[in-house]
């Protein structure tokens, strides 16, 4: 999917994408599938899809209440809550809203989300400033992009757990893209058998200033620790916060045809943050070269 380039550099669309170009000027233009509604449909297990074309949002869903992993743009949280009450979500069986990391295409949607349904937000410390301040933090290419603050309830701690009635969603803090990127995971049972469900923050450079970073001078340590942490994890299945990233719209027409097995690829994240990592160097490659004159 063509994306304009300073959308991609705002959200880090693709944690799989092309080595990118020098930064556009800044401006907050978002391409139309991530306010595009689609219907929502079963993934696996508990989880169901319930964001935009281009935006995913997962809602984990119990007798006891549900969990909402992610969220879209502020514009889009009408979607959500209409995408949940399809599915039998009623507002205020929504128990937690889970932050993966705190950007305007993700983090925005929140603040209205909680204050609809009652739901806690839970977000790692390292998010917590950006999500109460309404803005991104650390120094990049594309400047300060605002979105709605909204109060973090709960914050989550390395290996901790979130839990519903029988649900258990656990966070692995994967800094990097941003201070308190958190990635969240899950067994499910489907079809007999138990499954590893991940949901990995996104590892791309994004934007992010890399050398000399004054707001984030930890940088580069944190997305090469995350890069290790994230290829060390099992992952039957994988469910990003952008969905062409693990091909879910695809993989859902494949499900939808007869394929039992269309989210299940436990050589994906690898894939994944093979080429992250690879497009990482190149970045940091690039910020290290002297100026040509």
């Amino acid at each position: 999917m063509k994306i304009r380039h300073a959308v991609i550099l705002l959200s880090g669309a693709l944690l799989c994408g092309a080595s990118q170009p020098k930064p556009a000027p800044y401006t907050l233009v978002a391409p139309p599938e991530w306010s595009q509604p689609i219907a929502p449909f079963h993934i696996a297990g508990p989880i169901w899809y319930v964001g935009t074309k281009g935006l995913a949002v997962y809602a984990i869903v119990s007798k006891q209440g549900a969990i909402l992993v992610g969220g879209p743009m502020a514009s889009e949280a009408g979607q959500i809550e209409r995408n949940l009450a399809t599915i039998g979500v009623k507002k205020g069986e929504l128990k937690y809203l889970l932050n993966m990391h705190a950007h305007f295409d993700h983090a925005a949607a929140l603040a209205q989300l909680k204050r609809d349904t009652g739901a806690k937000l839970v977000a790692s410390a390292g998010d917590r400033p950006a999500l109460e301040a309404g803005r991104h933090q650390g120094d990049n290419s594309y400047g300060r992009a605002n979105f709605p603050a909204v109060k973090v309830d709960r914050v989550i701690r390395d290996g901790e757990s979130v839990r519903v009635g029988d649900l258990a969603v656990t966070a692995t803090l994967t800094p990097g893209h941003t201070l308190g990127c958190t990635t969240w995971s899950m067994p499910i049972r489907e079809n007999g058998r138990t499954l590893r469900v991940v949901f990995p923050c996104s590892v791309t450079v994004a934007g992010n200033k890399l050398i000399g970073n004054r707001g984030y001078p930890g940088i580069v340590a944190d997305y090469r620790r995350s890069f290790a942490r994230l290829d060390s994890l099992h992952a039957d299945v994988v469910l990003p916060s952008h969905p062409e990233i693990a091909d879910v719209h695809g993989r859902e027409a494949k499900l939808v045809a007869g394929d039992p097995n269309a989210f299940v690829d436990p050589g994906a994240l690898h894939a994944i943050i093979a080429k992250a990592r690879q497009d990482f160097d190149t970045a940091l490659a690039a910020e290290r070269k002297p100026a040509q004159h």
